[in-house]
């Protein structure tokens, strides 16, 4: 049996569970490839939900452990299983892995390759895997679930997150007028990003300088939500990833509201590296640390602040 070194949880928890160790490398089957992992990135949340730890979307069913976290890489096509075409051995690609699958914080990875993309061109395998979950969420909220269109307002509550970074980007890049919420220490940062108006949300309400709003995307949950009603004009709709909206409060306001998840998309993952390439969308990294201090990430993303990604660098 062919190995690997992976990290691995053998117990559900948090960061504590995680360790650096030799695992058995996984094999495509049918429908799948094998990726050599160059690169994957961290999602802050990811090791307290539920289809981390088992075979099913909600969480029912048999444990999974051990079980690999990073559900976002960039990598080089290893090796394929029956009935694969494309993408070819060799191939550098990206994408999300399915969240009811092992992750990408091992030296190889094994997915369907319909979930895969060709990785973008113009930056390297550490920028690359720090864009899949993050944009293509961003992307599924304004595109799929909005959809925005040019010279409508977008505001986005939590512009310096890990998806607002890319809400912001891409509603601009779609010909959107943006105004954003950040903190304080951030304002700067996400004019940068494309948005006309930051509001800093400790010290300023964001409904005494937003109204008419054609789409809220809502990053932030709680009493932002429920305050991000009385901004939208009638016909608009709110998108979040944090909580289902109130969908009374939805229809007393005239407006859709609207929760996701994010899923993997190979077309919408073409898209982004296009908007990549024409330096349209830059993805932001916080720090890339190697996958022996996996564990160090995970744990810094439950504390420190950061701006961007947290990508692990797995091999050169």
């Amino acid at each position: 049996m062919s190995t690997m070194h992976a990290v691995r949880a053998h117990t559900r928890g948090g960061p504590e569970q995680l360790v650096y160790e030799e695992a058995p490398r996984p094999e495509p089957g049918p429908g799948e490839v094998l990726v050599a992992v160059k690169s994957a990135s961290m999602t802050p949340t990811e090791l307290t939900w539920p289809q981390t730890w088992t075979y099913s979307s909600d969480g029912s069913g048999p444990e999974r452990t051990p079980v690999i976290p990073s559900h976002e890489f960039s990598g080089v096509v290893a090796a394929s299983g029956t009935g694969v075409e494309s993408p070819a051995e060799g191939e550098a690609v990206y994408g999300l892995i399915p969240f009811t699958r092992d992750g990408a914080a091992a030296e190889y990875v094994a997915l369907p390759a319909a979930v895969l993309a060709a990785k973008p061109a113009t930056v390297d395998h550490d920028h690359a895997a720090a864009l899949p979950l993050a944009a293509l969420s961003a992307w599924q909220a304004l595109v799929d679930h909005a959809d925005l269109q040019a010279g409508q307002h977008v505001l986005v509550q939590g512009g310096a997150g890990g998806v607002g970074i890319f809400v912001v980007q891409l509603a601009a890049g779609l010909g959107a007028r943006v105004s954003a919420t950040a903190a304080a220490a951030d304002l700067e940062f996400v004019k940068g990003l494309g948005a006309e108006q930051v509001i800093d949300y400790a010290h300023d309400r964001f409904e005494d300088h937003v109204r008419d709003v054609d789409v809220v995307v809502d990053l932030v949950g709680g009493a932002t939500q429920a305050r991000s009603w009385s901004v939208l004009k009638p016909g608009g709709v709110l998108v979040t990833l944090v909580t289902p909206p109130d969908q009374q409060e939805a229809a007393r306001h005239g407006v859709r509201g609207v929760y996701f998840i994010v899923e993997p998309d190979q077309n919408a993952l073409r898209s982004i590296a296009e908007l990549v390439d024409n330096g349209r969308l830059r993805p932001v990294l916080d720090r890339v640390l190697p996958l022996t201090e996996t564990r160090s990430g995970y744990e810094a993303l439950e504390t420190a602040k950061r701006r961007g990604k947290v990508v692990i660098h797995v091999a050169d």
